[in-house]
């Protein structure tokens, strides 16, 4: 009797290890970390969902055109996966960002039983009872560091399609902002140029995070412009200063009139008789007023071209007011990249404008 609880305990201890060291050797294996092209959204959804009324809505607005570009070029690059395909290869869980889309309505529908195992029974009996619980869920780090996952769920495929609509300005809001790490890495890989951040001080007060490829190009004459040349493209940053004097100075008509004075001044080809002006003739262009990094600003959006030449390009432009010095200051970001897609530099230079301090 004694012989047979003895070896039980020790068949007993056995399994308790085991299972213990496997536990052990799950938790120390390294989580990865996610990869992937920063502006692409992997859609997780059924063949049928996909290729629906649902489908079409996120094609829709997901991929519409980034503002303002010569040639289109969507916000995010889509790749679909059904569930099947996701969990068919280890590495298609490992990438960046995920939009799951599940009609709540079909209980054997891969789509929803896969966010069912992710967001727990409890969560989709709650959305399935109350119309007051949100649609739309946000996760992060699943099976991945510096992961996104988001769910849109609902009971039927045209609420579903309504939900894609309304969810869209906050969803994009949210992945624009988880890739803002990977645009700073990238922007920063070789840190900063301390002397230029100096220099841009001294001259409006102001500090913005300036790449170490730009140099100075122009410092003089209340005009301050920095350059980042590479064997594809060209990126600039120009300030102009001028004293503030009243609300009326941040409007379209000045914002226009100050890029193409410095654009005829200051920016040309070799060819004679050439300079920069704004084309609002072939694309509008588009402003409005933003945040930039806790200020009030004016943003332009459009493209530009040089007069007289086959040249052009995107640019972004700002009108604000530096409190500390009670200047006006526009701030224009353009990009000369031909043949080359333009979305990731204007991203590029976007972000480092909107890193912004006064002083």
């Amino acid at each position: 009797m004694l012989k047979k609880v003895y070896w039980s305990s020790i068949a007993l201890c056995f399994i308790v290890i085991t299972s213990c060291t496997s536990e052990m050797r799950q938790q120390l294996q390294p989580v990865p970390t996610a990869f992937g092209p920063r502006n692409q959204l992997v859609i997780v959804a059924d063949t049928d969902i996909w290729e629906s009324a649902v489908g079409d809505s996120v094609r829709y607005y997901f991929s519409s055109a980034y503002l303002l570009l010569p040639q289109p070029e969507p916000i995010y690059d889509l790749l679909h996966y059904t569930p099947e395909q996701l969990n068919a290869l280890e590495q298609r869980k490992q990438l960046r960002s995920y939009l799951f889309l599940a009609d709540l309505n079909n209980e054997d529908s891969p789509s929803t039983k896969l966010t069912k195992s992710i967001l727990g029974e409890e969560k989709i009996n709650r959305i399935k009872e109350d119309p007051e619980v949100a649609r739309s869920t946000v996760g992060i780090d699943r099976w991945a560091k510096g992961q996104l996952l988001v769910f849109i769920h609902d009971l039927g495929e045209k609420n579903l399609a309504n939900q894609v609509v309304s969810s869209f300005p906050a969803i994009k809001k949210r992945i624009d902002k988880a890739n803002e790490p990977r645009i700073d890495a990238s922007i920063y890989v070789n840190g900063q140029n301390n002397i230029i951040q100096t220099d841009m001080a001294d001259f409006a007060r102001i500090r913005m995070r300036i790449p170490k490829q730009f140099f100075v190009a122009v410092n003089k004459d209340n005009t301050f412009w920095i350059r980042r040349e590479t064997p594809v493209s060209s990126s600039n940053i120009m300030i102009y200063k001028m004293p503030y004097s009243s609300q009326s100075q941040l409007t379209r008509e000045n914002l226009k009139f100050i890029q193409d004075s410095l654009g005829r001044k200051l920016v040309s080809s070799e060819i004679e008789g050439t300079y920069m002006q704004i084309n609002d003739v072939g694309l509008p262009m588009l402003t409005q007023v933003v945040d930039l990094n806790g200020n009030y600003a004016l943003e332009a959006r459009g493209i530009w071209e040089i007069v007289n030449d086959y040249m052009g390009g995107a640019f972004v432009s700002y009108l604000t007011v530096n409190p500390k010095s009670n200047d006006l200051l526009f701030i224009n970001g353009f990009v000369h990249a031909p043949g080359e897609e333009k979305r990731e530099f204007m991203q590029d230079l976007e972000y480092i404008i909107h890193t912004i301090e006064f002083l």
